[in-house]
């Protein structure tokens, strides 16, 4: 490249509008300084060197990076058009043009950035692949309700940290086809994920039985399942419920499906995080999304922990209605799915299912009571005991 075309990229890339924030990013901040040719050589090359270090998230691919960042940018642009709403052709002609200077970015090479500091060594290489921005963003647009934009293209599985949705690093992957037994109580939780897809009518859910038997995995098995469909995970902690009215306004006009996911829930009866809940089932404006469903999973039916005491009458005139207030709680979810603690039968039945899928060749009968006395030891039969097991003998 030129010293002219070097100007004129650094020039082009000054006057991005639509998607202006992506020069926020180490990445492009590194190398737009790189591009101002009236730095010394020095300085250029250590920007160069900070340009490359910044690719190593996306191993070293300037064009990996330019598609995260692309993608994931939430801009006027797509928000219009997720919204449905008249984009003026102001914006989409500007969009345009920023999406073929995207394109003509992931042309570079190493080479040609080079061949503009006039050093006699070696640098840095990145890797580089052509894309068509202006053919892939147009397919995002008209796919935007399954592919998403924002943060919310950049991952299945999100939690809430300081108020603010992030991604989930390493998210569980977890697949039903590693799943044996509780057919019938998972088919109930996939049907209702339909509804919600398809705009039906669906049910707040809470997955409730014993430890260990596949609640949570079910949840997560379930948004892998209908990711491509649109669907998004948000998990939100006990303590973090006093957050959920400000997560429902931050999905509430996107196109995308919800199911914000609390694991393991249970209240004491002065827990002040319960009437966040129960604005929200009830169907609270503030704490409410219409394409948002809550699945909540837990060991205790009634999910409002009472001790005896608190059947007493105290001082509450009302006594009977503040119990029967906390111990409905549960009875406010559109549907309930219970996980049994597993017999012995369908125990030994996952547990030979494990065994041929790990190619593990023990006796049938041995199996057996390895397996019974490995439950024994543990205290209870269960899916988990049941993997467990099968990975001790790995």
């Amino acid at each position: 490249m030129t010293e002219q075309q070097i100007h004129e990229l650094s020039c082009r890339l000054g006057s991005l509008t639509v998607f202006r924030s992506i020069l926020q990013t180490p990445t492009m901040r590194a190398f737009s300084a790189f591009l101002d040719t009236t730095k010394s050589k020095r300085e250029r090359i250590e920007l160069f060197g900070e340009f490359i270090y910044s690719l190593s998230e996306d191993n070293y691919s300037f064009s990996d990076f330019l598609c995260r960042a692309v993608y994931t940018d939430e801009n006027k642009y797509i928000v219009s058009a997720a919204q449905k709403a008249e984009v003026p052709h102001v914006i989409s002609d500007n969009a345009k043009l920023e999406l073929e200077l995207f394109t003509s970015l992931t042309r570079l090479q190493s080479a040609d950035l080079w061949s503009t500091l006039d050093f006699s060594r070696s640098l840095p290489r990145f890797d580089n692949t052509p894309v068509d921005f202006v053919s892939t963003y147009g397919e995002r647009l008209k796919n935007v309700d399954k592919l998403g934009y924002g943060i919310f293209a950049s991952a299945v599985m999100f939690r809430v940290e300081n108020e603010e949705i992030v991604p989930v690093k390493s998210a569980d992957t977890v697949d039903e086809s590693t799943f044996v037994g509780y057919e019938e109580e998972r088919a109930l939780v996939f049907e209702n994920t339909e509804a919600l897809i398809e705009g039906r009518n669906a049910a707040n859910v809470l997955l409730f039985g014993d430890a260990g038997t596949g609640k949570s995995s079910t949840v997560k098995a379930c948004v892998n399942r209908y990711a491509s469909s649109g669907v998004r995970l948000i998990e939100v902690r006990k303590d973090q419920l006093f957050s959920l009215s400000h997560v429902m306004g931050r999905i509430a006009d996107n196109p995308l499906k919800f199911i914000i996911f609390i694991d393991d829930l249970s209240f004491n009866k002065n827990d002040d995080c319960f009437s966040m809940l129960k604005a929200a089932l009830e169907g609270s404006a503030s704490a409410k999304s219409k394409n948002a469903v809550i699945y909540a999973t837990s060991n205790r039916r009634h999910i409002v922990k009472e001790s005896f005491s608190d059947r007493g009458t105290e001082d509450d005139v009302h006594h009977s209605d503040t119990v029967q207030e906390l111990m409905s709680l549960s009875d406010r979810f559109g549907l309930t799915v219970y996980f049994e603690r597993p017999n012995k039968a369908l125990y030994l039945s996952i547990v030979h299912t494990l065994a041929k899928r790990h190619g593990i060749q023990t006796e049938a009968e041995k199996l057996d009571v390895l397996a019974e006395a490995f439950a024994l030891k543990k205290g209870s039969r269960s899916p988990r005991a049941a993997e467990q097991f099968i990975y001790s003998l790995l």
